[in-house]
């Protein structure tokens, strides 16, 4: 596309942000689409998990084991002992669709050498606006300002065919939630965040752009068999308590690590009573714990979703694999860890400060807040992003905004919401949900990540100590305004709208009152939303929504500047093992440039994609022992390259001293990934295949 064609589509995209109404929104529920490119294809998935049945003696198996083992590429070969063990076996896996945000595995694709992706597959530009004035200014400077990034991805999209959703049509998980997840489905997507469409009952799992590209290219995505976590629940949330209190109380339960390597499966009667989206919130803040994804089984309330955004066909298939046993555990089935959480019993919790899994119920909030020696004080107020933008979630603030409206009450910070998607935004609109909560004090910010990812250009409270409440789903420090001393607390939305009309940490709206001018009090009444809009979904502005399954446009040009300081083409990483690499099949002699230590939570595969050896001491001690400006070098890598019986591999050390000694280590990587280390990376080892 030319910079002249360029200019048109970023004026044409902040023409139709302008306006308020299109004669594009319906108030009828949205037409049913082809659903051709987003139905699993459920008989082929059960007659791959039946093989796998047989191989492992028909044992029972939870819903995550079924969903994974039905996309095994090659079950024989895979299991060709017998045996597939929990948090050992490597899984061979074939997902059935992509989803990107913003530039994040396009140039690695572009790389393999292909002219089309091997599965279905998305981009989506919703990282890239800042929230400063509201949606319409805002939008239109992120086009403007990050014309270059959206001419790539555009261009790209058009060449390989993938599905483009422009800036403005909202954040990749919502999207995503509305318009491609299907119960039982395996996809992978670019962010942490992916797991938010387990909310359909499938595995949505979050993955680098490298992993990404093993599915684009057809390539079987490698993932060692997670342990599942069965969380049962019983009872039935009410008053003020939602699904987000629910995950924010897990949280506190499992701790930022606790679900690392593990799939967190709930099931049970509780299960039942929850929306579809508030299933996808409880989800999505799953990574906060660590976990490879979340999901559920089947449900009525995952059909009625499905059904209301357009996608009846994936109902009914659906229906059929459910009878057939498909989208459940077994009766019977085995987890690795079970937690018992009765939902009639939670109350709201409020998560924080910088860290997702300090939980603190509400009815303690204000104590622990004068414990720490606090201000009580809330500077703002933030709700939406892609962990609480449901139309559930607007109706229910919603709710409140209304009754503070009719006691005469504005909000006393400010108060910032952000819409999911173009749909969400629509309906919001022409329900009157967007003008009560303008009406109380609310700005409506661009569909968009805005500042749950820090994209807000703060004015206030810079290097000052402040406290917010926003209903995303993390809190780290300097996240969201860029300010380290910025306390942000998570919590549901409907405990941030209420806290907001206070303006107080302190505050519990489920017992305390507001002061009004006439000198009555005012109280809140436990919200009211509803799960789906009565009058159906409105898909909003046409524009923002791409052509469905489009084809490859091979002539098309990838547009990259050359003088770009974002976004440079990818050259191969040589392999370590050249004819330039006088000791052969082991790594070159290495310095070490410094040794540190984290809490990064990501396994091997991602090192390994790159062609990278990780390796573990046998003995932790030994880490101390190596230092900056050691040299280091590998004894055993040939033998494991060559395929040797439990070959090992040694670290020797020369210290900048002179003193040597020998470390011994030990390692996980697979057959497959040696290959890719052998390549020097795994995209030379994809590329090699298909060339």
């Amino acid at each position: 596309m030319s910079s002249c064609s360029m200019q048109r589509w970023a004026t044409k995209v902040y023409r139709v942000a302008r306006a308020r109404t299109f004669a594009t929104h319906t108030s009828q529920t949205l037409p049913e689409k082809n659903c051709a490119s987003i139905t699993p294809p459920y008989a082929q998935l059960l007659e791959k998990l039946q093989s796998v049945r047989d191989i492992l003696g028909n044992k029972p198996l939870t819903l995550a084991e079924k969903i994974l083992y039905s996309h095994i590429a090659n079950p024989a070969e895979s299991l060709s002992d017998g045996k597939l063990v929990r948090g050992e076996t490597y899984l061979q896996l074939n997902p059935e669709r992509v989803a990107m945000q913003d530039a994040s595995a396009q140039l690695q694709f572009m790389s393999a050498g292909m002219s089309r992706c091997a599965v279905p597959a998305s981009i989506h530009c919703d990282h890239l606006i800042q929230a400063v004035n509201g949606a319409d200014p805002d939008l239109q400077r992120s086009i403007v300002t990050n014309k270059e990034v959206f001419d790539f991805l555009e261009s790209a999209s058009r060449k390989y065919g993938i599905e483009f959703w422009q800036p403005g049509s909202g954040i990749i998980h919502q999207i995503v939630l509305e318009n491609y997840a299907a119960p039982g489905m395996l996809m992978l997507g670019t962010d942490s965040h992916t797991p938010n469409a387990g909310g359909l009952g499938m595995l949505a799992i979050g993955v680098g752009g490298a992993d990404a590209v093993d599915a684009l290219t057809g390539t079987p995505w490698e993932l060692k068999a997670p342990q599942i976590v069965g969380i049962h629940l019983t009872g039935e949330l009410n008053g003020w308590a939602t699904p987000k209190d629910l995950i924010l109380h897990l949280a506190g339960k499992l701790t930022v690590r606790g679900g690392t390597g593990r799939i967190l499966e709930y099931f049970g009667p509780g299960v039942f009573n929850q929306s579809c989206t508030g299933l996808a919130t409880v989800a999505n803040m799953g990574a906060e714990v660590g976990a490879t994804t979340s999901t559920f089984p089947y449900t009525p309330s995952m059909r009625a979703y499905l059904t209301a955004t357009g996608r009846a066909p994936v109902s009914r298939a659906a229906d059929e694999a459910a009878s057939r046993g498909f989208l459940a555990a077994d009766e019977g089935a085995e987890y690795d860890q079970l937690i018992e959480i009765n939902l009639s019993e939670l109350e709201p919790n409020i998560n924080g400060p910088f860290t997702p899994d300090l939980a603190t119920p509400l009815s303690k909030f204000g104590s622990f807040v004068n414990e720490q020696g606090w201000k009580d004080e809330l500077s703002a107020g933030l709700i939406g992003s892609c962990t609480n933008s449901s139309y559930q979630d607007m109706t229910s603030v919603a709710d409140l905004a209304r009754q503070a409206k009719a006691a005469g009450l504005k909000t006393k910070v400010p108060f910032l919401c952000t819409p999911g998607s173009e749909q969400i935004r629509a309906t919001m609109e022409r329900d009157k949900v967007t003008d009560i909560l303008e009406d109380v004090g609310a700005v409506v910010l661009a569909n968009a990540c805005g500042p749950c990812i820090g994209q807000w250009k703060r004015e206030d409270r810079k290097d000052e100590e402040n406290a917010i409440l926003t209903s995303f789903n993390r809190n780290f420090k300097s996240r969201n305004d860029g300010n380290r001393l910025t306390m942000n607390f998570l919590a549901s939305p409907t405990i941030v709208t209420a806290m907001a009309f206070s303006g107080k940490l302190s505050f519990n709206p489920m017992t305390d009152s507001i002061p009004l001018p006439s000198g009555e009090e005012f109280k809140f009444s436990p919200p009211r939303g509803e799960d789906l809009p009565s009058q159906g979904f409105t898909a909003g502005r046409a524009f923002f929504y791409p052509s469905p399954t489009p084809e490859p446009q091979s002539d098309t040009q990838v547009i990259i500047k050359p003088d770009s300081q974002r976004l440079e083409l990818l050259a191969p990483f040589l392999s370590p093992f050249g004819d330039y690499n006088p000791r052969g099949l082991e790594l070159p002699s290495l310095k070490v440039l410094m040794r540190v230590r984290g809490k990064c939570t990501t396994d091997h595969i991602s090192a390994a994609k790159q062609g990278i050896l990780p390796l573990w001491f046998v003995d932790n001690a030994d880490y101390s022992r190596i230092g900056s400006g050691d040299m280091i070098e590998t004894v055993g890598v040939e033998d494991l390259l060559k395929g040797k019986a439990n070959a090992t591999v040694t670290i020797h050390v020369t210290k900048r001293n002179g003193e040597t000694f020998t470390i011994p280590t030990r390692h996980t990587m697979s057959k497959d990934q040696l290959k890719w280390l052998h390549a020097g990376s795994a995209l030379n080892h994809i590329r090699s295949r298909i060339n």
